[in-house]
Order: C-alpha cells, then structure tokens, then sequence
C-alpha cells in the first residue's frame, strides 16, 4: 500500500491525544511559527494534566482568529510546562498567572540545552552533557561529570508522546520544508516523540520537494495535516506587541 501520512482534518490529527500526555510544542514564541490550529485542536479536547515542551510560554492574544500555546492553559488542559522563555515584557500572561497562582509546575531549561536534550531524544542518546547551570539552581538534582577537567551537567533526553509542529510545505510521505523563522524548534522536535504531527500550509505531489530543500525528511513525521483558510506568511510579533499593549492597558 502506498504511503499516506495525510489525515483528513486537526480533529482526527489530534484524536488520540489523551490525559497525562507529554507534548512538545513548536515553534520559536509567535503565532506565525507555532501549530496554532493544531493547538486550537488539543484546547477543544476533553483532556487534562497535559505536560508541554515549548520554548516560550505564549502570549495568550487571539491574532488572525488564531492562539498560541496559551490556548491549553487558558482551557486549564496544563499540569507542567517545561519552558526556556516563561514570560515577556509585554505582558502577564497565562501560564506566569497560573504558576503563581500555584495552579501548575514549570520546569526552565535553557533554550540551548532545550534544543540539545530534545536532538538527544530524536537521536537515541542518553543525554548530552553541559557547562551551562553549574553553580545554579538548574544544576539541583543532577549529576555532575567531569571530562578533562572540566565539570559537565548531565542533562536527560526530552521524549514526548506527541510533538505537535508547523511546516510551510509537505508531501504524503510527510518531507517538510519550512518558511522563515517557523524553522526553529518545528524541526528540531520533529522525531523527538512517539508521535509527530505536522499542520501545513501546502500539500504538493511527490517529487515537487528537491532533495536539497526537505529540511525534516519523512521518516520523521507521522501524520500530516493543511492547515484551514489563507494563513499568513510574515511574522506577527509587531501586530503581538501592539495587542499586548492594548491588553496591558485595558487591565491597568
């Protein structure tokens, strides 16, 4: 039978995605990069105590009728949320509200660290080591190694159940390529989990992706979905920060 990685809509994409679920979440902070349908997807599921994998925290603004990784705390679907960038300077949002309020755990780690243990998940490995932490609090609980002389931080391998991610174009196979600054931590998560799936703007015919521009190859990829309506191709962090300044002084 030929290979089709295609599925029919976000809701079956997202189908068995269930209670206790460990999910990276791509993208680099905005809605431009992140699989925000596919996250719009999850927040309408009936599912909870979610751990998510994500280098920022989202901003929590509706833009294009479209949400961030914000979507699944505003829906109380979050237990913990492992995170490089928790906050911004724009705004309070969702999840710094809901761990103060004691309401969820999270869990920092620094973006390059994050990068790396969620490659040593994709590859196999046991863990990667790193000077980065030592003498900190991200160094509390871990071993410490020494090579050469120098003290190294073990640092545990970020395997998901799901990684949920967003691509400019796909084939049935599921190759990707990637527009802009959506490239970031979508193809680095791509592979890490048991599960990948991608939310994209095209699906073209085999062969119309060159070799040289897949940048996540389909073995990596397990199920595929286009994204609905037009899309927008340029980053909106300027259109975020001019909401957030609206939000902001709405609240004060």
């Amino acid at each position: 039978m030929a290979i089709n990685k295609i599925v029919a809509n976000l809701e079956e994409a997202v189908a068995d995605i269930h209670d206790g679920a460990m999910i990276h979440v791509g993208g680099f902070g905005t809605i431009a990069s992140a699989p925000s349908q596919l996250l719009e997807a999850v927040s309408r599921l009936d599912v909870k105590d979610l751990t998510l994998v994500s280098n920022s925290g989202g901003f929590g603004i509706e833009i294009w009728g479209e949400h961030d990784i914000a979507v699944l705390h505003q829906t109380n679907k979050v237990k913990k949320h492992i995170v490089s960038a928790p906050v911004n300077p724009l705004i309070i949002n969702d999840l710094e509200k809901k761990f103060r309020a004691g309401e969820l755990e999270m869990e920092m780690v620094p973006q390059g660290t994050m990068a790396e243990r969620i490659r040593a998940a994709r590859a196999g490995l046991g863990g990667i080591l790193t000077p980065v932490g030592l003498g900190t609090v991200i160094e509390e609980g871990k071993q410490v190694i020494e090579v050469d002389g120098k003290k190294f931080l073990l640092e545990t391998p970020l395997k998901a159940d799901f990684a949920l991610i967003r691509a400019y174009k796909a084939d049935r196979w599921g190759n990707l390529i990637y527009r802009g600054t959506s490239r970031t931590f979508n193809a680095t998560m791509a592979g890490a989990a048991r599960i990948t799936i991608a939310e994209v703007e095209e699906i073209v015919e085999l062969g119309d992706l060159g070799p040289e521009e897949i940048i996540t190859p389909g073995i990596y990829v397990n199920r595929v979905v286009k994204r609905t309506g037009a899309g927008k191709a340029s980053d909106d962090y300027d259109e975020v920060a001019r909401r957030a300044a609206e939000k902001k002084a709405k609240e004060a």
